[in-house]
Order: C-alpha cells, then structure tokens, then sequence
C-alpha cells in the first residue's frame, strides 16, 4: 500500500483494493472473504485499517458481516433487492411487494437522452424493457428500463424475467448495484398511462427516474417509473 502524504487515505487504499476485487469476481456473492489478519498480511497494513476498511464496505452494504461466521460478498436476493430499492409502500409505512405482468423486451439503437444519462458511446445498443408491476393484483407502476447490451448480453432473450432484476444483474452477469440516482416529479396520466395502470386521462401520478450504478461506477440502468399513488406512497429513511 501507498502510504505517500499525497494519497489516499491507508484504509481507502484497502477499501479500493477490496472493491477492485469485489467488481472483478475474485469473490463471489455470498462467498467469503479472507479473514482480517490474512488481508492484513497480503497487504501489509495493521488489521486495525483492514477493519476500518470493511467497516466502511459493510456501511455502504458491499459486504455482510456475521459474527463467529466471518465477512461475505452481499447478495442481491431477490427480497433483499426490492426492500432495498422499492420504495412505493402502503401509507403508515409497510413496504408494498409489487409482482410483473405485461412484460416486453427488444434491443435497438440507443437514443440521445439514452446515451447522455448512460454515458454511451453513439452506435451504442440497448434493451428496452417495459412491464407493468401489480400491488394487491391492480396496476400500480408502469416501468420504462434501458440496458446496455454490452452490459448484459442476451438478457432481452430471457422470458420471462425475474421481479427483481438487480438479482439477475449480480449472479448472471456479475453486476452489482450498490446505488441509485433518483429524481421525483408529479405528472399528470397521458393515454399510455391510461392503458397501462387504468388511470383517468391527467389523473396524477408519480414519476421516479432513476439511474443505477455499479460497483466500478459506471451506470447500468435508466429505469422510468410511472406510479398511481392513489393508494400508495413513495417512503424514505432518513438517518
């Protein structure tokens, strides 16, 4: 490790380390990672900074630590990535499980907004996937996801695909997501809207639009959401 003045910080040189590896797969989701002492020794730092480095993996939620078990890889379960990244729930708290219908999927040119929020290259293919998500059985979001096609290969070819797609992004393609950049605004129901969720025309309804991001950093999805929020609303945890 670099300990110059004009570095990063030791254990920030360890955190990279860890997240480097993580992002190329020499860890698996759920497998575990060598234990404080034997990274201590490969990288020759004290097991005071290894900790500190896995502290801060464990608060950004990269890795999952057990006591008397050791220290694993996180893993997008399929619950675990609709708590964590679906926020509609029901008014007073409890979280709504959504399931899909209505699903279609095609690969085409990438578009300019595409390539801007994606950060493409012109000539880029995407994956364009449209569903509509039920809670309680009734239409409640219609979603809009944009893929890059070097990013996940073939993945329009899978039929039908799973609920919670950051799943699949992680333990078929060894994509992690590990956050997202949203943006909310009303709106007001056009004539897709009135198909899909069976919402009056200019009914209001919630727009989330949300970037999500890798391990390495780059942006993987461009997810528009079109919500009715007549009986739901979109919850945070602020700490």
């Amino acid at each position: 490790m670099d300990e110059s003045p004009h570095y990063r910080p030791l254990y920030r040189q360890v955190y990279d380390y860890l997240v480097r590896q993580i992002a190329d797969g020499a860890w698996r989701p759920a497998e575990a990672l060598p234990s404080e002492q034997a990274l201590a020794e490969k990288l020759r730092v004290s097991q005071g900074t290894v900790r500190k480095a896995l502290d801060a993996l464990a608060a950004e939620k990269l890795i999952d630590r057990h006591q008397g078990k050791g220290t694993f890889v996180a893993e997008h379960t399929s619950e675990r990535a609709l708590f964590r990244f679906f926020r509609l729930a029901e008014p007073g708290g409890e979280r709504a499980v959504p399931t899909s219908e209505a699903e279609s999927a095609r690969r085409r040119p990438a578009k300019a907004a595409e390539l801007r929020k994606l950060h493409l290259q012109k000539g880029a293919q995407v994956v364009e996937i449209r569903r509509t998500r039920l809670i309680g059985g009734q239409p409640a979001v219609h979603e809009c996801i944009i893929l890059p096609l070097a990013v996940f290969p073939s993945i329009d070819r899978r039929q039908p695909l799973p609920n919670a797609l950051y799943a699949l992004f992680q333990q078929e393609y060894g994509v992690n997501i590990v956050s997202t950049e949203e943006e909310l605004r009303a709106d007001a129901a056009r004539r897709e809207d009135v198909r899909h969720l069976k919402l009056p025309l200019g009914a209001p309804l919630l727009q989330i639009d949300r970037v999500a991001i890798a391990l390495d950093g780059s942006r993987v999805e461009w997810r528009v959401s079109r919500c009715d929020t007549t009986h739901l609303v979109y919850a945070v945890n602020l700490s």
